[in-house]
């Protein structure tokens, strides 16, 4: 079945960066959009960032723009988010998923597709 393994999560102070990966198996890569998302203790799952299918295009939620940036390497079916300037709000689980058939979404309820999720801790 379709496996996406996230690595990469840690702790780290405020101001550090941390680059989290997602690495996708018995998926047509590219015909998916990816996407990164979060859960923080009692708070919904949130959207966090998106990428095309070919990469050409990013989408990003305002609390991270700037700071965070996702790419792809459809060689390698894999996918990054290089978090920079990171913030002890930005800590929760971290989970990679992905879309069939869209460019860029936001909804979570359109991803087909989840990992098991990586912990970002970010502490003050």
């Amino acid at each position: 079945q379709v496996q996406l393994v996230e690595s990469g999560g840690g702790s780290v102070q405020a101001g550090g960066s941390l680059t989290l990966s997602c690495a996708a198996s018995r998926l047509a890569f590219t015909t998916y959009a990816m996407g990164w998302f979060r859960q923080a203790p009692g708070n919904e799952r949130e959207f966090v960032a998106a990428i095309s299918w070919s990469g050409g295009s990013t989408d990003y939620t305002d609390s991270v723009k700037g700071r965070f940036t996702m790419s792809r390497d459809n060689a390698k079916n894999t996918v990054v988010l290089q978090m920079n300037s990171l913030k002890p709000e930005d800590t929760a689980v971290y989970y990679c998923a992905a879309a069939r058939g869209f460019t860029i979404i936001r909804s979570p309820y359109n991803y087909n597709y989840w990992g098991q999720g990586t912990q970002v801790t970010v502490s003050s």
